[in-house]
């Protein structure tokens, strides 16, 4: 239930705050007072698009907050609770709108989607509009309406999840069904590549390795003169510096004969002296090592070459070269097994075909029974809205050419309302019949019969009296008090036959002030909602004579009440 409702910055509202109640609450005004804008602020909250052209000229950016009691609705809590942790009783939504594009939405005051709000949206609210007339007349909803009416939307869910697992299971098999007719010429391919790459022998860091050997192999010549040379400075040549640190030794040695106070000793320098040799051996064996081996030069260029075209076929490197070997493998395994996974596939394909077979039998027989209680309620309910001639009948589709009805997401059935709206006249589909207030008998109807079947929390009626008037208005605020009776309704009305019914009656009104227009809503005490009433019947001047016409109205609606 729509318990409180805060409106900032949006179209001509400047700021509004209303409370609502349960029951019949009864929105009315002139013409351009704002009472649509309400709605299209609500509309926010249940999800639907933001345009900047929403917001108040001027101003930055549009609020919209709304606070809702969901107490009872464990569906919808449920819901909650698996969109991040939201628990209690209320629930509060709130949708910023920015010129700068960068809109947000809050449940409970954590940062949310459009489609999080869009999800809740459902169980919370329902706005009854022209909208929702189009809407009954497309045939794709009026299975939904059969569902919802009959109960059967927990049915459909599990025949949904059979259909689901139907189709995954062809999609399998279709794919299995492709592998095996390609088996042979993709399996040809796949050894081709997995021996192609086995041959080759491939070994992590080779390619580095192979770099390294051909960079030493090409500079031979370059790396034998530097080595010699070294070696011979230290040790080869005659004045070499092992030979001149020889006599250092000596001199060393002969100061500490006379002057044991010499701080540098002969260890440190046969130290120096013996880790020079050690170097000096290792560059004359290193240089003995090197040779020019125009053969091996010419194996690393070819084996370099290959790694290079297995690169440019299988992958960027050595490594990903031998993960798309190890996935070539897989792809040969299953092929190798897919005979036999076929015919798995095809076993389970057949047992959940029997079971969607048999749950879309079970689903259309009741649908069927509820189908008859769904027209005659509906047909009731017109009568009493003054179409005493009309009949209404939920009509099944056959297929063509006498066989099964192919299978869809909701059932096998195609469901489509017909109705007749004059003795004589054919039942015809909805959309090819019904008048613009004929259709919002028909659609006022369907809430009537759904109301005590729907989880929703809120109605909208949002001037669904288009095209009505008289005693007719008079039966329509009936139906809509009936309707309130288990839910929570607003309803934006012209009729005082219909605001006669109001538990709780609001005026919306517009005003100027240095030169911007504001909307305001005020709740009406018992006077001020008679003299309400009275304009609504009477127009800018209100009299005695629509006054006692009002009063009566009222009282008339209480009676009835």
């Amino acid at each position: 239930m729509l318990t409180d409702l805060y409106i900032k910055n949006f179209a001509i509202i400047d700021e509004l705050t209303v409370s609502f109640k349960e029951g019949l609450n009864v929105l009315s005004g002139e013409t351009g007072a704002g009472k649509s804008i309400i709605i299209g602020a609500v509309s926010l909250i249940l999800g639907d698009r933001a345009s900047s052209d929403m917001i108040r000229s001027d101003e930055d950016s549009a609020t919209v907050e709304a606070l809702f009691d969901i107490g009872g609705n464990d569906g919808l809590k449920d819901m909650l609770a698996g969109m991040g942790g939201f628990t209690g009783d209320d629930l509060v939504v709130k949708r910023v709108v920015s010129r700068g594009g960068k809109n947000r939405v809050y449940i409970n005051g954590s940062i949310a989607n459009l489609g999080a709000l869009a999800a809740i949206g459902g169980p919370l609210i329902n706005i009854c509009s022209q909208h929702e007339h189009q809407l009954i007349l497309d045939q794709e909803y009026h299975i939904d309406i059969l569902d919802e009416f009959g109960g059967l939307l927990p049915l459909r869910r599990e025949y949904e999840a059979l259909y689901n697992e139907v189709r995954a299971l062809e999609a399998r098999r279709d794919k299995l069904e492709t592998m095996s007719r390609t088996k042979s010429e993709r399996e040809e391919l796949l050894l081709f590549q997995v021996r192609e790459i086995e041959a080759a022998s491939l070994a992590a860091g080779e390619e580095e390795a192979l770099a390294d050997e051909k960079k030493v192999l090409g500079n031979v010549q370059k790396l034998m003169d530097h080595a010699g040379r070294a070696y011979e400075t230290l040790y080869g040549k005659e004045g070499a510096a092992l030979q001149e640190l020889k006599d250092v030794l000596a001199h060393i040695r002969e100061i500490k004969k006379i002057d044991e106070g010499l701080t540098v000793g002969e260890k440190d320098v046969e130290g120096l002296y013996f880790q020079l040799e050690d170097v000096a051996m290792v560059l004359r064996d290193y240089a003995n090592r090197l040779f020019f081996d125009p053969d091996r030069l010419e194996a690393i260029g070819a084996r370099q070459d290959l790694i290079g075209r297995l690169k440019r076929k299988y992958g960027p490197d050595i490594p990903a070269i031998l993960e798309k070997k190890r996935e070539l493998d897989r792809e040969l395994n299953g092929i190798a097994d897919a005979g036999e996974e076929l015919k798995s596939v095809a076993g389970e394909l057949e047992d959940r075909m029997q079971k969607l077979r048999e749950a879309a039998a079970v689903l259309s027989g009741k649908r069927q029974k509820a189908a008859k209680a769904l027209a005659a309620a509906i047909e009731k309910e017109i009568h009493v809205l003054r179409m005493g001639d009309a009949r209404f009948a939920v009509v099944f589709g056959r297929a063509e050419d006498g066989g099964e009805m192919p299978f869809h997401a909701k059932g096998t059935d195609q469901v489509a309302f017909y109705l007749s709206t004059n003795v004589g006249e054919n039942l015809k589909p909805l959309n090819r019949i019904a008048s613009g207030g004929e259709l919002s008998r028909i659609v006022l109807a369907m809430k009537k019969v759904l109301a005590g079947v729907g989880a929703v929390g809120t109605i909208i009626f949002d001037e669904v009296d288009s095209g009505i008037g008289g005693a007719t208005a008079q039966v329509v605020g009936e139906k809509i008090r009936d309707v309130a009776a288990h839910h929570q309704v607003l309803c934006i009305t012209h009729l005082p036959q219909i605001a006669s019914f109001a538990d709780r009656h609001y005026r919306v009104s517009k005003e100027v002030s240095g030169n911007r227009t504001t909307t305001s809503v005020a709740v009406l005490n018992e006077e001020e909602r008679l003299e309400e009433i009275a304009r609504m019947l009477g127009g800018v001047e209100v009299t005695e004579t629509t006054r006692k016409h009002a009063r009566e109205m009222l009282a008339r609606s209480r009676r009835k009440g």
